[in-house]
């Protein structure tokens, strides 16, 4: 059976991305997961520059997810290019990179430096994150913004480029289709959705930033909605998260529209779940007689079915 997927030139084994901001650079998970043996990494997002984000509290736990406002803290591209990237190589990961900026400059910037850097598989812009207030999400919440962006990155990269679109939105397919409109070569959805905690004793907000992003298992059948909304949309490969945690929600996005899936949260609680629901994927596949994974990309049956009622 073919568990391997395409996502615009870039070939991945099987459908399963470690999410990016949920597993680090990768190299972090390197001592108990088989990075070679994923679909892809993608890694934590890079600015320009190195970037503190916010001070604590900055994760929350919520029923059936986590709200985090880590304001997207990290070492910067140079770093990463110099320390980080070669370890990966060495481990054999697929990586893509989550690039993040403050004006399009920086996303244009970024795409040069990792285009030509080795062992870079794939670009995500992450015009998505809710956590900060300049860049970013500023451009992924405007249709002409998220076209400029992509646009931009476009014309100086060869890589694959895969905007992170944000749950945010009145409408996302129209998201998905202005990047497709732009040269995107696929889209990544959704980031986490805009959200807040309160400690009633003190009547203060639980996170630093006030409000943070949530995701885990709550958000999942939001996901998997939008997903298939953007699968009706547009032609390019759609890649699927939210709540993602084991073989049957991966089989959920799949079937709804996704190419391939990341999974984020999740990791926090069973950093060992890959090797799993890559078995209940072949285990599904074997049972319901499909050779290719592909196969189930859109399969979802929404034909109307006569139904039997019994009366009393």
């Amino acid at each position: 059976m073919d568990l391997s997927v395409s996502i615009g030139s870039l070939r991945l084994a099987n459908p399963l991305i470690a999410a990016s901001g949920c597993f680090g650079y990768g190299v972090e998970y390197a001592g108990a997961v088989d990075l070679a043996a994923l679909g892809a990494v993608a890694v934590k997002g890079l600015f320009l520059a190195a970037r503190e984000g916010h001070p604590p509290p900055r994760i929350v736990e919520t029923p059936s997810g986590m709200l985090n406002a880590i304001g997207l803290q990290g070492i910067g591209v140079h770093r990463f290019v110099a320390e980080r990237l070669p370890e990966l190589r060495r481990h054999g990961a697929v990586v893509i990179v989550n690039i993040c900026g403050t004006t399009i400059d920086e996303y244009v910037e970024l795409a040069r430096i990792l285009s030509d850097a080795e062992g870079v598989a794939a670009l995500e812009l992450n015009i998505s994150c809710p956590n900060i207030k300049e860049g970013g999400i500023t451009f992924g919440c405007s249709l002409t913004g998220t076209h400029a962006v992509v646009s931009a990155v476009r014309k100086v990269t060869r890589l694959p480029v895969i905007p992170k679109l944000t749950p945010n939105v009145t409408d996302v397919a129209s998201f998905a289709r202005a990047a497709e409109e732009a040269g995107a070569d696929a889209v990544s959805l959704v980031n986490t959705f805009l959200a807040m905690a309160i400690d009633v004793e003190t009547r203060r907000p639980r996170l630093s930033n006030i409000v943070g992003g949530l995701s885990g298992p709550a958000i999942r059948p939001i996901a998997v909605r939008m997903v298939y909304e953007c699968r009706q949309a547009v032609r390019l490969p759609i890649i699927g998260m939210g709540g993602i945690a084991n073989t049957t929600d991966v089989l959920e996005f799949l079937i709804a529209g996704a190419t391939a899936v990341q999974i984020g949260t999740a990791n926090f609680v069973d950093p060992l779940l890959w090797s799993g629901v890559l078995e209940g994927l072949r285990a599904y596949m074997e049972r319901h007689r499909i050779g290719a994974i592909g196969e189930l990309t859109g399969s979802l049956d929404t034909s109307r079915r006569e139904h039997a009622w019994i009366s009393s």
